[in-house]
């Protein structure tokens, strides 16, 4: 079996996509616009969808609207598995009402940041990531120092696997040298790749999974260069990845949401409109 594709139990690897979340013009969540791009983005190559992350400007939603976000993406997937819904939160007592609600959903696994109130220390980033791995559903942490300001490092990542906490890392600090090192210290932790502009340098690394960006764009595209990447075909992978470079390397700026979206404007599929502003 390819480890770098997606299986039912091992649900957090291939391509899964960080959805963006469509809203109408009076900023009420267009619940039927995000089902038929789920829908669409399973149809064009990838493996399944991450909603309530940061592209979904989950921080902006009310409890029951972000509820309805995770259902929803579990009916137009038709799959539960291909749902791993973003459960960060101030503490772990929330994080683990998400990841409860994404069990009872069905969800295959969650993605889980770091307690993100205040800058937390590693004993407390392991009573976080414990809290939330004891209700069952695997988890993923999400290391991401540049927004967080709490750097998931690999020996702290190796000791959250060695408590059983998680399953995969999903790597967003742009240091690419991390993959070799998380797989020395961390052998049997999944690296999923974290920022679409360290593609095929965390895929030659070992990575077996993309936790995406611009496939809510360019999905087809995505999947090829993935897919080529991972099978460590450079011949298809390096152009493509260079031909692509200038606009991933987006999703690793402020304004990843915005361009994001408007990129799927571009291409032909409505972004909707981006409002920080509701919450």
């Amino acid at each position: 079996m390819n480890s770098t594709l997606w299986t039912a139990d091992r649900p957090w690897r291939g391509i899964m996509v960080a959805t963006t979340l469509p809203f109408k013009d009076d900023l009420s969540v267009d619940y039927d616009a995000y089902a038929e791009h789920v829908a669409w983005l399973l149809d064009n190559g990838c493996d399944g969808v991450v909603p309530n992350g940061s592209l979904g400007e989950y921080q902006t939603l009310t409890a029951e609207e972000r509820a309805r976000v995770v259902r929803t993406a579990v009916e137009a997937a038709g799959d539960g598995a291909r749902v791993m819904p973003g459960v960060a939160a101030y503490g772990s007592t929330e994080s683990r009402r998400w990841a409860e609600d994404a069990a009872a959903a069905g969800c295959g696994s969650v993605l889980l940041l770091p307690p993100n109130a205040y800058r937390a220390d590693e004993p407390s980033v392991r009573a976080h990531y414990a809290e939330v791995a004891g209700v069952g559903i695997p988890v993923v942490a999400y290391n991401n120092p540049i927004d967080t300001k709490v750097d998931l490092l690999p020996s702290l990542l190796a000791g959250l696997h060695a408590d059983g906490s998680i399953v995969a890392v999903k790597e967003f600090s742009g240091d690419v040298r991390r993959g070799y090192e998380i797989a020395e210290l961390a052998p049997d932790l999944d690296l999923l790749i974290g920022a679409d502009d360290v593609l095929l340098e965390l895929a030659t690394a070992g990575a077996v999974g993309w936790i995406a960006g611009y496939p809510n764009a360019l999905p087809a595209t995505c999947a090829e260069l993935y897919r080529a990447a991972v099978a460590g075909d450079l011949a298809t992978a390096r152009p493509l990845y260079s031909s692509l470079h200038s606009l991933l390397r987006w999703d690793s700026k402020v304004e990843f949401v915005q361009c994001i979206k408007l990129s799927m404007d571009i291409a032909g599929r409505r972004g909707g409109r981006r409002c920080p502003w509701r919450a």
